[in-house]
């Protein structure tokens, strides 16, 4: 029951980490600084996870990247384009939504459940 459990957790989870890097990137962020804002905030992501969402974010036009090579050490930084800011407030709003009805639907589930 626990890898089931593990398994749809994954799955739940899978979705909100989209909404999560795009809400911290609509001031630039490189990777590492991008997993602690995220870790910070409570979502820890792996960073295995993270680069190919990235990609993945990118190739939709949602985010641009453009390398800092001004430092020792050279670094890509990530930022929401104009049409990526657009589709997350929109995301955004659909979030709170679904959270709100998610929740009044759950709601007393746990007192239902114990008694």
């Amino acid at each position: 029951m626990s890898n089931l459990i593990q398994s749809i957790s994954t799955e739940l989870r899978r979705g909100t980490l989209t909404l999560a890097v795009l809400s911290q990137l609509r001031t630039p962020q490189y990777g590492y600084s991008l997993v602690q804002l995220l870790e910070g905030s409570g979502i820890p992501i792996d960073q295995s996870t993270l680069y190919p969402l990235l990609r993945r974010l990118e190739k939709q036009e949602l985010v641009s990247s453009s390398w800092d090579t001004s430092e020792s050490r050279p670094r890509k930084y990530y930022v929401l384009s104009e049409f990526g800011v657009e589709v997350f407030l929109q995301l955004k709003k659909e979030w709170i939504a679904n959270s709100k009805e998610l929740y009044n639907l759950l709601k007393g589930e746990e007192d239902d459940v114990l008694n």
